[in-house]
């Protein structure tokens, strides 16, 4: 069963889907960038109705200022007050569950990771959480030099690479700012650092989902190597290079690695 639910935030009306079972661990989806609660190509939507088919209720929602939900839309950094109303809604709207796992790709799961303390949420799953700011105040974020370092030796290990700087198809102008970009030693970012420091004091049980060859995945991995007191954080790494792992086989790992957060007590 299938409901619309809204609910207040800061005196703004939110919009969220409860994807109805009787099961007592639930799955609180939280959507990344600007999506809409039903992710792309429907994604969220259809992840929802897979959960709730096996007897998980599941929820979902626009924050404010996205799809349906009024306010002024504040980005993931300011969507603390957000994640906090939308587990209020789905405890109240499902009071049998005792168990709430919250998920997020990307900046989401920066935001749940940053935000879920104090909040009635039981385990973290997190996958590709998003360190990457913009260079300056008004430039694009770049990509990361271990991002890059990883793209450069998958194309070194690819012979139509080497006939295509042999036979001039190669920009040298760019390949040697990228082998330059590529040299860095770059320090982690102010965004990495707060989300680094959230999961080193995080008291609930996390795990961190990586699309091995997806850039924001690599900048994470990168940021957080050296970070020794994580060691609580359980990391699950897959071959792909989908950051919202789209195709049948990175999208079933996905849904394997959430069954398990979801079943562990």
């Amino acid at each position: 069963m299938q409901r619309m639910i809204n609910f207040d935030c800061d005196g703004d009306r939110l919009v969220g889907t409860l994807d109805y079972a009787e099961g007592t661990t639930g799955l609180m989806i939280v959507s990344g960038g600007n999506e809409i609660r039903s992710g792309a190509y429907a994604g969220q939507a259809a992840m929802a109705q897979h959960f709730a088919a096996s007897g998980r209720p599941v929820f979902r929602y626009d924050r404010r200022g996205v799809g349906d939900s009024e306010g002024e839309n504040s980005g993931f950094e300011g969507s603390a007050g957000d994640i906090a109303a939308a587990v209020t809604a789905f405890r109240n709207s499902a009071p049998h569950m005792r168990r709430l796992v919250a998920f997020g790709n990307c900046d989401a799961a920066t935001a749940i990771a940053c935000f879920h303390g104090g909040l009635a949420i039981d385990a973290l799953v997190l996958a590709n959480p998003w360190v990457i700011e913009p260079a300056d105040d008004a430039g694009p974020a770049s990509p990361p030099a271990a991002a890059i370092r990883a793209r450069y030796l998958a194309r070194m290990k690819n012979p139509r690479s080497i006939i295509d700087l042999l036979t001039g198809k190669i920009d040298l102008k760019k390949l040697a700012a990228g082998v330059a970009k590529a040299a860095q030693t770059e320090a982690p970012s102010g965004l990495a650092i707060r989300l680094c420091g959230a999961l080193e004091r995080v008291t609930v049980p996390v795990d961190i989902l990586i699309a091995e060859r997806d850039t924001t995945a690599m900048a994470f991995m990168a940021a957080s190597k050296s970070r020794d007191t994580m060691s609580g954080v359980r990391i699950h790494k897959t071959d792909t290079a989908s950051h919202s792992f789209a195709d049948a086989a990175s999208r079933d790992w996905l849904y394997r690695q959430i069954q398990d957060a979801m079943d562990q007590t």
